[in-house]
């Protein structure tokens, strides 16, 4: 397994890691990790391994692109000395050149994005034991739609990246689109991406929890469950 006994690990992100968490810094009692796979992670792991003290710390913020995020990226996650980083970054660069196509100024293209990617492995690395990286993701079986497209570009740079710094890996729009491919006994796919969310990217506790469960994963816990 990745994860050690009290290893603090430090999630990097936008509003899918934020999700009502304490900013700029979350951990901690109550309500301060927020409600987003970040929360899923911690109560698994509290739960499933309670011979280990973990301090899982969620370092997002809503509306951030990876342009934002590396801007923060020392203060929010470097100075925290983390042993395990994971990024997840990506979406609001895809998205701002859909719902304010004019506004050029707010929108990240992939050469910028590889290199503020590449930034961020790189400081993360010189500090931390692992880091993990899980590609942005939009909620849309059809790979020909302009955004899916578009987001796929962006996760193929997270994978050639992960790849190149040999980094534990989560394709977030495989596990999506996986899930929404499910067919029950019938013949029929068994969910729309609206069950998971309303706009096709901030998911809900079930959406969350997916995403929780595709990290723990990648940090070789064994959580797949069987049909007897």
């Amino acid at each position: 397994m990745l994860l050690k006994n009290y290893d603090r690990i430090v999630f990097a992100g936008d509003s899918v890691t934020d999700m009502g968490s304490t900013n700029p810094v979350g951990e901690g009692l109550f309500d301060n990790l927020g409600q987003s796979y970040v929360r899923r992670v911690d109560n698994v792991l509290g739960a499933l391994l309670p011979q280990y003290r973990f301090r899982v710390t969620n370092s997002g913020i809503s509306g951030n692109t990876s342009r934002d995020l590396l801007e923060r990226f020392d203060r929010d996650v470097i100075s925290l000395k983390p042993d395990v980083v994971s990024i997840m970054i990506g979406i609001n660069d895809v998205w701002r050149q859909f719902d304010t196509p004019a506004a050029f100024d707010n929108q990240v293209m992939p050469g910028e994005y590889e290199q503020n990617l590449r930034e961020m492995i790189t400081k993360a690395k010189a500090c931390a034991r692992a880091v993990v990286l899980m590609t942005p993701y939009y909620m849309e079986i059809n790979p020909e739609d302009a955004m899916r497209a578009r987001m796929d570009q962006y996760g193929e740079i997270c994978r050639q990246l992960a790849k190149e710094y040999e980094l534990p890996f989560v394709d977030l729009q495989q596990v999506f689109n996986d899930y929404f491919r499910t067919i029950d006994e019938g013949g029929n796919y068994t969910h729309h991406s609206t069950y998971i969310a309303w706009d096709r990217i901030h998911p809900n506790q079930v959406g969350a929890t997916l995403i929780a469960k595709a990290f723990l994963e990648a940090c070789g816990l064994k959580l797949r469950l069987t049909e007897k």
